[in-house]
């Protein structure tokens, strides 16, 4: 270990190799590009080999320099991750939260915001990521996310979702009434498409299949989403008719800005899941959150069922 190069030998190098060059990694660690430079020399001195060499005005790493980069980076970034651990560790009073962003916006956000207002002396980091957190899950408490999981102490099944065709009241028509299902295919559909990070929720054939409804001239691809929220925001807009989660648009029917013209719904292929860090549950307000939120999903699974069994 007593041949190691120095610690900010090392810092600055990861810093030149990060941000491409001696000013930037100057900038960046708010030093002078010169003090830079002589670490450098130290660093390469102390290796007794070249890490950078010379294009023009700028440099670039050597071979083994990026080599030996990639291997400085790594274990910086163990550093930060241990950092993150330690800070915390210290605060007792945070609670991380990751969820899919169109699930999180229109149908965890509300919820969190009312159960925060319980409990004023947390304070909650909300992330909504299409990106799973790391396994170590050091950096979230609680994961609410979509697929298959094992039910364990650390993955419980929140709710299966259904979708619900909804539209604004401004959308509809006299020369094009909604009489029945069939009366969908006058008015312009949108879609949601998943793909290829998760199945996509039941389609605008899947629904006109199970309303026995013939859909032979159903014009696919007219305008494709890949977040719901979107789909569900313009058809709140008056584009269209979107087959949308029930669980994201309990706000929008209770103040009219969309309507559902037939209660007729269709599971979706997977259910959500909530997702808890191996030392979430070692904190008394994770425990009290898990509790509360697995409650908030039978909630909405009753919703959902009943919707399921008008169909």
């Amino acid at each position: 270990m007593d041949n190691l190069p120095s610690l900010r030998a090392l810092q600055v190098f990861d810093a030149v190799g990060r941000f491409g060059g001696i000013v930037e990694a100057a900038r960046r660690l708010g030093i002078s590009a010169g003090a830079v430079s002589q670490q450098m020399k130290l660093l390469e001195d102390s290796l007794g080999l070249s890490l950078t060499f010379k294009v023009g005005k700028r440099i670039r790493l050597t071979a083994a320099g990026q080599r030996y980069h990639d291997s400085c980076a790594a274990a910086f970034e163990s550093l930060r991750i241990a950092q993150v651990e330690v800070e915390r560790t210290k605060n007792a009073s945070n609670l991380r939260i990751s969820a899919l962003p169109s699930l999180f916006s229109d149908w965890l956000a509300p919820l969190i915001y009312a159960w925060q207002s319980e409990h004023p002396d947390l304070n909650l980091f909300l992330d909504g990521s299409h990106t799973e957190p790391a396994s170590d899950g050091y950096e979230i408490d609680f994961r609410v996310t979509y697929g298959h999981y094992a039910l364990t102490e650390n993955a419980v099944e929140l709710f299966r979702d259904c979708v619900v065709p909804v539209c604004s009241p401004k959308l509809l028509r006299g020369d094009a009434p909604l009489r029945s299902p069939a009366d969908l295919l006058n008015y312009p559909l949108l879609s949601i498409d998943w793909l290829p990070k998760f199945a996509s929720p039941p389609s605008w054939r899947d629904w006109f299949d199970a309303q026995h409804i013939d859909h032979s001239q159903l014009r696919d691809g007219y305008r494709v989403y890949s977040l719901s929220s979107m789909a569900i925001q313009a058809a709140v807009s008056g584009q269209g008719v979107v087959l949308a989660q029930c669980s994201m648009i309990a706000n929008s029917l209770a103040d009219g800005r969309l309507i559902m013209p037939f209660a007729r719904g269709l599971p979706l292929p997977s259910p959500y899941f909530l997702v808890g860090a191996k030392d979430a549950f070692d904190k008394a307000h994770c425990r009290d959150f898990h509790r509360w939120l697995v409650s908030r999903g039978r909630d909405q699974m009753l919703i959902n069922e009943q919707l399921l069994s008008r169909s």
